[in-house]
């Protein structure tokens, strides 16, 4: 199988902003998995909203507002 065009950029974008490089073959292969992920996370766009569920940190400041009064 031919491995995904986005590895050997992901790969080098690695390499210049942390300083390292893929340790071994199973990493190269766990960077071939995030060209599905990316394709997943954009079928998703537009479908969900930050503001339809309230963030934890959010609803604990509701929390404690509702708890003084």
């Amino acid at each position: 199988m031919a491995e995904p065009k986005l590895v050997l950029p992901t790969m080098d974008a690695i390499r210049r902003w942390q300083g390292v490089a893929v340790p071994n073959p199973a990493a190269r292969h766990g960077l071939a998995d995030f060209e599905a992920l990316i394709a997943d996370l954009e079928l998703l766009r537009g479908d969900l909203g930050f503001e339809e569920e309230p963030a934890g940190f959010e609803a604990a400041l509701q929390a404690c507002k509702d708890a003084e009064a």
